[in-house]
């Protein structure tokens, strides 16, 4: 079952568009388990490195990049963000207002 719905995140996951990015809980929604945003977390945690899916593009509901137990991640996923033309404020913070994927 869990595998079944880590595909089903990671299929919604590699929509986001180029340059956008998604919450955690925008996605446990769309993934029909509203309420679960860290089961979402938990997926983006077990992709492999070698995964196609754009994790990086999956940020918690303050437009924050989530402290994983390795800052290395956190350091790559600004770096990936800011590559798409993410910007973060002085406070490490994306505008949701201009960068969130509108799904519908």
């Amino acid at each position: 079952m869990r595998s079944i719905l880590y595909q089903k995140i990671y299929n919604i996951v590699k929509h986001i568009p180029f340059g956008h990015v998604a919450t955690y809980g925008q996605i446990a929604v769309l993934a029909g388990i509203p309420g679960n945003a860290r089961q979402v977390g938990y997926a983006m945690h077990a992709l492999p490195d070698d995964s196609d899916v754009p994790w990086h593009r999956v940020v918690n509901a303050r437009g924050e990049i989530s402290i994983r137990s390795d800052p290395f991640y956190a350091n790559i996923q600004r770096h990936l963000l800011n590559a798409e033309g993410v910007t973060f404020n002085k406070n490490g913070r994306i505008s949701l207002e201009h960068f969130l994927w509108q799904t519908e």
